[in-house]
């Protein structure tokens, strides 16, 4: 929530004493890791989604076994008469940080995090903005937690505090105030041996479809602090048109509310104005940020609004770049609530909480954490513009496959820490050890939740079924998809250089396929797959740029394939894949033993279509509009290039 100031101070103090001891009485073994696994840090969930070992912010909040164990700390909460959402004890080992980041999602709109410390030394500091602290033992503190901040335990021994989510009351915001008046009296509770005083928790369920008048408060408080990062007529300009497209969202968001109410009959034409709004929000707002904290204005836009304004209907991706998803899987995000890392804040993301989906066995199983990972889920990896979208679609077509929607960028990057610029994440490229337990779980339960049949309708997974995926960033993900999917399938599509990279070139000028703004190292925006070593592009010329692109992913996607048993890959040509289609899935069919049914033979009984991501309709020699530049780096890649024919 933002306040006017970083930090504040409440008149009250508590037990210390008793509340180490409660602490300390706790069982090693109910401190879970950070959802994100950020290092050194974990909790035990006192106020939790229905009473359970979760990290979610929607639901029914009850009380866990753990609070239920330390009468005092329920003491000490019903003492604010708050209502309340999400409370845990967070601990952070000797020497361990919260990275800095800012809270931008929906949650934390309404919503303040008060901090009590339990175990602290002078040394913990708590930054937020440009304001430094040390919250002592025994005190009661908020903070805008808006802003960007971030924790550091420099000391040998561990910090814990007891930390809880709530939008507040009239009385407990004057108790807020009261922190600013050293003359307030200061209040101190005792433990009271034998007193269960009522603790109230949140039932926080979301409306099918958003009220206009709260789409038009959370817009306009964001429109409120929109700013253009550069000075100058056209970023000027940008802003405004910026201010034009959010506008107009209310405005049709509230026509179609006057005219569907929540009747699911209208939620398609709901579901068009917000993936449109998406896709155009992309494309417009490359350099806009929030004044108070410099996050992305779209990070906000789809963490406050998007997510979350129909949370019932799954969301398309039409531009490939971005992770969507379907409402009712909840990723947890670091430091709660979703966040924006201050190293890449222009492209970070975490999911929002939505409302719970229908209750099948699938989903319960989700919710769970207990889901298998399907049996034999095909991979297709390819560089980016080599044609695997239309692979992916032909393919597709079977109803033997199930499929993510499209390029499930979100199935992977909703984990913050699996994401470019998170420790030891500099790229896209992930090899097994990126794989924990917590992350698979995670990405299991998101996989579940998202499955689509040939007629793109999510259906209840079932582990036999057989899971069609295509994302270019995979060709630098093999060794960490072959230890999430053991027995999962790759067909590596490749295409002749000189065509990839100057389709890749055109994608970057077309400004359509960007993945991260404000990367450090690099001036601008980046497009498509971020592969190791992009630091060294800096100010390089744009066909250098693709010209590594391409030989990044094919040179790693064969050196990780042969690291495989061989029966687990095959490749396939793009150019032989256009000059006969109908025997090239045919064979893939065989290989990946699923029949040719009678929807896949109706897709190639006549001319492929153009992928949906086409650029510009095919030619052979398109690549010839950048000829020189093109023919100028194909020395670079001369070896991959090599290699691959040596393959086909």
């Amino acid at each position: 929530m933002r306040l006017p100031k970083p930090f504040y101070r409440l008149p009250r103090r508590f037990d210390v004493e008793r509340l180490r001891a409660e602490v300390a009485a706790l069982p090693a073994d109910c401190w879970a890791p950070h959802p994100n696994d950020i290092p050194g840090n974990s909790s035990v969930r006192l106020i939790s989604a229905d009473g359970g070992e979760n990290d979610r912010v929607d639901g029914e909040m009850c009380a866990t076994r753990h609070l239920a164990s330390t009468p005092y700390i329920r003491q000490v909460l019903a003492s604010f008469a708050v209502v309340w959402s999400r409370t845990r004890l967070l601990r952070l080992a000797p020497g361990a940080r919260v990275p800095l980041h800012a809270d931008i999602n929906y949650h934390w709109f309404y919503r303040v995090r008060l901090h009590l410390p339990v175990i602290t030394r002078p040394e913990v500091r708590f930054t937020c903005g440009d304001t430094s602290v040390h919250m002592a033992a025994g005190e009661s503190w908020v903070f805008d937690n808006w802003r960007l901040h971030e924790v550091i335990n420099p000391t040998p021994d561990e910090r814990i505090h007891l930390v809880a989510d709530t939008a507040g009351s009239a009385a407990f915001w004057q108790l807020v105030g009261a922190g600013d008046d050293s003359t307030a009296p200061v209040t101190r509770l005792a433990y009271q041996p034998g007193s269960e005083p009522q603790l109230l928790t949140e039932r926080n369920v979301l409306r099918p479809v958003m009220n206009p008048a709260e789409v038009d408060l959370l817009i306009g408080n964001m429109r409120g602090e929109l700013m253009a990062e550069a000075h100058s007529a056209a970023a000027a300009a940008q802003l405004s048109l910026y201010h034009n497209l959010l506008d107009a969202f209310v405005r049709d968001w509230r026509r179609f509310y006057s005219q569907h109410g929540e009747e699911p009959s209208g939620w398609p034409d709901f579901a068009r104005l917000r993936d449109s709004l998406r896709v155009a929000s992309r494309r417009l707002a490359g350099g806009l940020v929030l004044e108070t904290n410099r996050v992305a204005a779209h990070n906000v836009l789809e963490g406050r609004v998007l997510r979350v304004v129909l949370p019932g209907v799954p969301e398309e991706d039409s531009s490939g770049n971005s992770p969507v998803r379907v409402a009712g899987f909840n990723t947890p995000s670091p430091v709660g609530g979703g966040t924006a890392n201050a190293a890449t804040r222009a492209h970070s993301r975490t999911a929002t909480p939505a409302a719970t989906p229908a209750a099948t066995p699938a989903a319960a199983s989700a919710a769970a954490g207990t889901v298998e990972p399907p049996s034999r889920p095909i991979f297709i990896i390819a560089a980016p513009r080599s044609g695997s979208t239309l692979l992916f679609e032909t393919l597709g077509a079977s109803r033997n496959l199930h499929t993510l929607g499209g390029e499930a960028h979100w199935l992977i990057e909703d984990l913050e820490e699996l994401r470019p610029g998170a420790p030891g994440v500099d790229s896209n490229r992930l090899t097994a050890s990126h794989v924990t337990p917590q992350r698979a779980a995670r990405i299991l339960r998101a996989l579940a939740l998202n499955v689509r049949d040939a007629s793109n309708t999510v259906v209840p997974f079932s582990r036999d079924l057989r899971l069609l995926e295509k994302t270019p960033k995979n060709a630098l993900r093999v060794p960490f998809l072959d230890q999430l999917f053991p027995d999962c399938s790759f067909v590596f599509l490749w295409r002749e250089p000189r065509e990839s990279i100057a389709s890749i070139v055109q994608a970057w000028r077309s400004g359509k396929w960007k993945t991260y703004n404000g990367l450090q190292g690099f001036a601008g925006p980046w497009s498509l797959l971020l592969p190791p070593g992009w630091q060294e592009l800096n100010g390089r010329p744009l066909e250098e740029i693709a010209a590594f692109q391409w030989d990044s992913a094919n040179r790693i996607v064969l050196d990780d394939l042969v690291a495989l048993k061989h029966r687990r890959w095959t490749t396939l040509r793009y150019a032989d894949f256009i000059a006969d289609p109908r025997a090239h899935v045919t064979r893939l069919c065989t290989w990946l033993g699923i029949d040719m049914d009678a929807a896949l033979t109706q897709r190639l009984s006549q001319p492929l279509p153009q992928s949906r991501f086409t650029l510009t309709p095919p030619r052979a020699d398109k690549w010839r509009e950048d000829e020189p530049q093109i023919n100028r780096v194909l020395p670079l890649i001369e070896s991959t290039w090599r290699r691959l024919q040596e393959q086909a």
